[in-house]
Order: structure tokens, then sequence, then C-alpha cells
């Protein structure tokens, strides 16, 4: 509060973060200093999340538009006129494969296991966090587990789950996540019944190196937090900009990158920042949903039965129960839709030329997420350089 009444000026990180301030956090002080509160959406760098962890597509964008794109990021815009042309899209995939196989080749080498750069690389890689809900993404990679062993009859598309991500080091819940995906992967992975349909990975010790790998090799980007919770987000940003198709809430800064990109090249899931607050307002069951939905059911069943932790069968009873009895983080309120979102990312999967210009129409259109647009918002707007 202090701070507050002492700055000129404050601001929030994405729009619906800005919001939030003023009606949530500094809802008195905003009715008070009503200018004081404005916008100054995140951004990445292009010269370290393009064009140094990405050299062959910064090659190919700029065979295609020329340089002014690694002076002015938002001169990508000019991909939009190519972004169904047939020769492009299969340049920017054959790209996309070979930092696939380079991430594979790494993985391989420093975790023994063996990847198809062929199957989509579907990735969530940040601090691991309850309201983040790499817990979300795990229950519903055993549900995806559960379904392929019942019905190998089906086309299924591979996938290779990605996470990656450190705790805080008091941090239980966070912490057990992890040890979760780490014995997910340990059962998935050994299962013959599945072959390569689906592989689960969790990276050790991510960094930003680590991240100058994975996010270029990326088809689908995770950013799945409950809406209402993620200031902003970069990594949403970073992955966008190198052609990886976002599936997420409406939360942080992916309502901005989905106004950028169209409706039609990101797959939005999940309750909305203002249904959130209304169900823990108004009193949420989640007993009733997982109870409602077989496949969640089956699913949460058979992480806290310890069909992933033989050797410990009640490690996540507590973390499954904690589900059943408050959820603040909706993971069953938002089950069925992130399900669903999974199942239409597959459909576009199967239609190779439809994702290579979903994938143009990312990379063309998240050039104002560029840090030097912010930083230069922040020169004009609150530093006032002249």
């Amino acid at each position: 509060n202090l701070a507050f009444v002492g700055a000129h000026s404050v601001n929030g990180v994405a729009a619906l973060h800005t919001e939030l301030m003023k009606e949530t956090v500094f809802a008195d002080l905003h009715t008070l200093y009503p200018t004081r509160i404005n916008n100054k959406t995140n951004g990445v760098t292009p010269r370290r999340w393009l064009q140094q962890c990405n050299p062959g597509l910064t090659r190919v964008i700029r065979e295609a538009i020329g340089d002014g794109f690694i002076q002015d990021a938002e001169k990508l815009s000019a991909l939009n006129d190519l972004a169904t042309d047939t020769q492009l899209g299969e340049r920017v995939a054959e790209v996309k494969r070979a930092n696939k196989v380079a991430l594979a080749e790494h993985l391989k080498a420093t975790m023994g296991i063996r990847l198809n750069p062929d199957a989509l690389f579907d990735v969530q890689i940040k601090r691991i966090h309850e309201y983040k809900r790499q817990l979300l993404n795990l229950i519903e990679t055993v549900a995806l587990y559960d379904q392929i062993r019942s019905h190998p009859e089906r086309d299924w598309v591979p996938r290779v789950k990605i996470f990656g991500g450190k705790a805080a080091s008091s941090y239980h819940n966070a912490k057990l996540v992890i040890k979760l995906a780490n014995d997910i992967a340990r059962r998935v992975n050994s299962d013959p019944s599945v072959g390569g349909l689906l592989k689960v990975v969790f990276v050790p010790n991510y960094n930003v190196s680590l991240a100058e790998k994975i996010i270029p090799a990326a088809d689908l980007s995770e950013q799945i937090s409950t809406a209402g919770m993620e200031a902003s987000g970069t990594g949403n940003m970073k992955f966008a900009l190198n052609g990886a198709l976002t599936i997420g809430t409406l939360d942080g800064a992916n309502v901005e990158i989905k106004d950028k990109v169209g409706d039609e090249n990101i797959v939005i899931f999940g309750l909305t920042a203002e249904e959130v607050a209304e169900r823990r307002a108004n009193g949420y069951d989640p007993r009733a949903i997982i109870e409602g939905s077989r496949e969640l059911g089956q699913a949460l069943s058979m992480i806290a039965s310890g069909v992933f932790s033989p050797d410990d069968r009640d490690r996540y009873a507590g973390l499954i129960g904690g589900l059943y009895e408050h959820d603040w983080f909706m993971c069953a309120a938002d089950f069925e839709s992130y399900a669903e979102a999974q199942r239409a990312v597959d459909a576009r999967w199967r239609d190779p030329a439809a994702w290579r210009t979903c994938a143009i129409r990312n990379i063309a259109n998240v050039g104002w997420f560029s840090s030097d647009r912010t930083i230069g918002e922040y020169a004009k707007d609150i530093w006032k350089v002249t």
C-alpha cells in the first residue's frame, strides 16, 4: 500500500492481470487514484528466444520475408501473406523436426530414453506450482494412458509428454507432483501395450539452456493455469514465437496471444477468471464432478491407489484426496474441457498442412510480445524518457 501511494505509476504485466489488480488487490486505492494503474504486458527478447535458440527457423524466415524482423519483431507479420504457402510450411516443418531430433538425441544421451521425433511433442516447462496445474496435465496423461490400453484399435496420435521445472524446497505438494511425473513416466515408458504411442519425460535440472533446446522442438505449448492466477507468463510467448500451438486457459497473456494469433490458431479451454471466482464464492463440489466423470474418476483412482507407486501405495493418497475435498485450483472442474481440447489437438495434428499454417500464423503474430515493445512502453509512459 505504501508503494502504491508513493509511486506515480503502478502497472500490471498482462491485460487481465491489470484489470484484476484494479478489481481486487488495489480496489480501494484504484478508487482513490483511478489513473495510476496501467498495463504493460510482458515481452521476451527475440534475440535469445528466436535468433539464438532457433537459427534454423530464423534462416527460413529471413529467406521468406527479409531481415526487417531482426530489428523489429513486429515485422514478422509479413509471414501472414505466406501462411498457406506449401513450400514455406514444409521448410518450417523440416526445421521443427530437426529441432525435435536434436532434443531427442540430447535426452537419449542424458536420460537414456528413446523418443520418436515424428510424435507430437507436448511440453509443459515452468515452475512447479499448484496453480500452474502440472497435476491436471498428469491426470489427463494417466487418462490417455488408460484409454490407449483399453482401446488399442483406435487411431491414436503418438505423443511425447515433456515436463520440466523446479519446486520451492519447502513446497511439499509441488515436490510430490515432480515425484508423480517421474512415477508415471517409469510405468508408461516400460509398458509394451502402449508401444510408441505415449512417452512421458520429466527433464531434470531444468534451466534456460535446456529451455533453448526444448522450446524450438515443441509442437504444443501447455499454458493451463487456473484462470485469474497467472500474472502474465512468458513461456507462452517463447513457444508461439517458435511455431508451437498453445493449449491454454483464458489466463495471463494467453488472452492477448489469442487476440493476436486468432481463435483458430490457439486451443482454449476451461473456466474463465470470473467463473472460477463465482464457483469459489458460491460453493464448489469437486467430488460430484469426479464421481460424474468415469474417465477422471478412473485416472484419480489409479494414482491414489498406488498403480504408479507400487513401492508406496499411499504416496499420492493425500494429494488426490485434496482434489475431492476442496480442489482450489479447479483441476476437476476443468478436466473434461481439457481432455476434449487435447482430442481437438489430435484432430488438428492429423492434418499436417493445417497444423503448419497454424504454426506460421503463431510466429507471424507474436512479434508484439517482444521485450523491445514492453521496454519502449515503460520508457514512454512510466519513465518519461525523451
